[in-house]
């Protein structure tokens, strides 16, 4: 299986009143995630199943995912990716979608580096998420423990 891990874009700050739930993308974190996906689209990525947080940063931006991957289905939310969930609950939450090949999720800092250290049996590795930040990480099996490997992560500065 195929794991892309891509955190939300740049979304505004909230406003007095706010919830941080509600906060949207802003124009400026559309645009980059843009380039982000549209290269990933070029590399072949073609999920078949998207995961989102239910924040609407997050949601918003598997939309975006949706469109720019050509994914045609449902996008799911599972509070198993929201900013304080656990590693050990985006792992119940893949093995929930063992036959999908590529696997979208979209979520939070902190939670998504440390889901790349879960994911590749490194719970010492420090990984830097980006917002709009997209990586893939290859499963050879789901069993209890996962044991990836990580074939890379892609920032929108290293695109433009």
């Amino acid at each position: 299986m195929e794991i892309y891990l891509l955190r939300h874009g740049i979304a505004e700050d909230a406003h007095p009143g706010m919830s941080d739930f509600d906060r949207p993308l802003t124009p400026k974190g559309v645009r980059k995630l843009g380039e982000v996906l549209n290269r990933a689209a070029e590399s072949g990525v073609q999920p078949s199943v998207i995961l989102s947080s239910p924040l609407v940063r997050a949601v918003e931006t598997a939309g975006v995912a949706a469109r720019r991957l050509s994914y045609k289905q449902q996008v799911l939310t599972t509070d198993a990716l929201v900013p304080g969930s656990r590693p050990e609950k985006v792992w119940d939450e893949i093995r929930v979608h063992r036959d999908a090949r590529q696997l979208l999720l979209v979520g939070h800092e902190p939670l998504m580096s440390a889901v790349y250290a879960f994911l590749l049996h490194s719970p010492e590795l420090t990984v830097h998420v980006r917002k709009g930040s997209l990586g893939r990480i290859d499963m050879e099996s789901l069993g209890a423990q996962p044991r990836g490997v990580l074939r890379w992560l892609l920032t929108a500065d290293l695109i433009g």
